[in-house]
């Protein structure tokens, strides 16, 4: 059994603490928490699973590492503390860990990223031996091994789309979507995630990675912005009203240009209630989210998968996604040498061990 410490116990912790408990070849073996009011409660708790489990989780990093875990799914939050982020991941690398986590965007075609976040990881695997593997859902197997796998079945390719469409009011994540994104902002404010250059941090390595795996390269990444207000105010379940006349709906494009075409695109279509913006592309069955891939070509492809959990909320269905690429990926990297992959490097294999079993 492989010895898994899940760090942060949040939308993807959560998940994540029921993917290594679901796992054959896994042993959840520490809970990490930064909230003091976290520590001592049981960890089939946090999850949201039914009993308990033997694990209490703690905020001791140092005694954690030290026991020598085999491998950690860091999911704690890097959107608005990468150093942070990239740190504690660096840390447990150097304490031999195989590390899995969808936290940090430059990471997800390493071979693009930054020296300042690539060159502290490979020093790290260097001094302790252990592994990195950054994914997730968007950015992650929604743009890199779905479109790719697709991009398969047909005999000419035009162009690729990858669709994120979704009711950010089923995310719980309010710090993220008000402020991150800008719901519920006036429309003169400038929210961080949309400004020039921050998507293309995020998802240019997806564009860069489906090009190398594609065999073309890009001549340029570029972006486009739309957004839309209100019309009326709404009332939403999960995080309050949001005022007629703020933003309410959010549409951009990363994309990839190839002999000066648009020919690999991520594209976020986000609201915060359908009445807005109803004129863009929605969910085929009017719910609250799906990912989706066009293949641009002969024949034309198009395939939409919708997740759900926790009560049916596909927000919480998607973060499960991410957190099963991840989590699933910890038997073969714990088997592979110690390096920086990325997803066209570490299968998506079937739930081997895991059809039927039954989880609390």
């Amino acid at each position: 059994m492989i010895s898994t410490v899940v760090w942060g116990t949040g939308n993807v912790g959560r998940a994540a603490i029921r993917a290594v408990e679901a796992h054959p070849a896994l042993e959840l073996s520490a809970v990490l928490v930064h909230d003091p009011a976290k520590v001592g409660r049981d960890a089939a708790q946090l999850a949201g699973m039914d009993g308990r489990s033997t694990i209490a989780a703690t905020d001791d990093i140092a005694a954690v590492l030290a026991s020598g875990p085999r491998a950690v799914v860091y999911a704690a939050s890097g959107d608005i503390r990468p150093d942070e982020a990239l740190a504690d991941v660096t840390g447990a690398i150097r304490a031999g860990a195989v590390v899995v986590t969808p936290a940090l965007y430059p990471l997800y075609d390493h071979r693009s990223a930054p020296p300042e976040f690539r060159d502290p990881v490979l020093a790290a695997i260097a001094a302790g031996g252990g592994s990195l593997f950054v994914s997730g859902v968007d950015p992650g197997w929604g743009n890199d091994v779905l479109p790719l796998l697709i991009s398969g079945l047909g005999s000419t390719v035009d162009a690729i789309r990858c669709q994120e469409v979704f009711d950010y009011s089923t995310y719980d994540q309010e710090e993220s979507v008000r402020h991150l994104i800008g719901m519920g902002h006036p429309m003169d404010y400038a929210p961080l995630m949309l400004a020039p250059s921050i998507p293309t941090m995020v998802w240019g390595g997806q564009l860069r990675l489906m090009a190398r795996a594609l065999g073309v390269e890009l001549d340029d990444i570029r972006e486009t912005l739309e957004r839309r207000a209100l019309d009326a105010t709404v009332d939403t379940r999960t995080m309050g009203t949001f005022e007629a006349g703020t933003q309410g709906a959010v549409r951009f494009e990363v994309q990839g240009i190839v002999e000066g075409e648009p020919r690999i695109v991520i594209e976020h279509i986000t609201r915060i209630h359908p009445s807005c913006a109803p004129d863009w592309p929605a969910p085929p069955d009017g719910g609250d989210g799906a990912h989706r891939v066009v293949i641009e070509g002969r024949p034309r492809i198009e395939v939409t998968v919708e997740a759900t959990d926790e009560g049916e909320n596909r927000s919480a269905g998607g973060n499960a996604t991410a957190v099963g690429r991840l989590v699933n990926a910890i038997d073969w990297l714990a088997e592979a040498e110690p390096g920086l992959y990325d997803a066209l490097d570490v299968p998506l294999r079937p739930a081997v061990g895991r059809l039927g079993r039954k989880q609390r």
